[in-house]
């Protein structure tokens, strides 16, 4: 039986097109909601889908450059309670995203890429990814405070 994942999984991506057997098909991936049958209407469904999902992510990637070419050179500069070279805690990916929320950027802490966890005072190499094709290089500067 020929059916189109809408899941993705061990069958496949989502949106794939797979033959499975009836019996699998019917008593377990339709009920779980896993599949749909290829029926031609199912099948155009699916490709409206796929044509909405193609112009969000362009929409998306769109923004995400804008986001890129406001964010070129930008340094992140964070003032952190330290003693002899070394914090007290730790520098966290919601330390940054705070830092560039005060520049004006509203960025996804989740999105904040840091290489190793900063305890110590100097300068880091950090990046955001703003899309899964856009990742955006930054500086982080951490410094004690006076």
């Amino acid at each position: 039986m020929q059916v189109i994942l809408l899941e993705p999984g061990k069958l496949g991506k989502t949106g794939d097109v797979v033959n499975v057997k009836t019996g699998y098909a019917r008593n377990w991936l339709i009920p779980q909601g896993i599949v749909a049958p290829a029926t031609t209407s199912n099948m155009k469904t699916l490709e409206a889908q796929i044509r909405s999902r193609v112009k969000q992510q362009a929409q998306q990637k769109a923004v995400a450059e804008d986001l890129a070419s406001r964010l070129n050179g930008v340094a992140v500069e964070l003032s952190v309670r330290a003693g002899e070279g070394k914090i007290y805690g730790a520098v966290t990916h919601g330390d940054v995203a705070g830092a560039l929320d005060k520049l004006g950027f509203d960025v996804d802490r989740r999105k904040i890429d840091m290489p190793k966890t900063v305890k110590e005072i100097g300068e880091y190499d950090i990046a955001y990814r703003a899309h899964p094709e856009v990742t955006i290089p930054m500086k982080l500067v951490v410094h004690a405070q006076k």
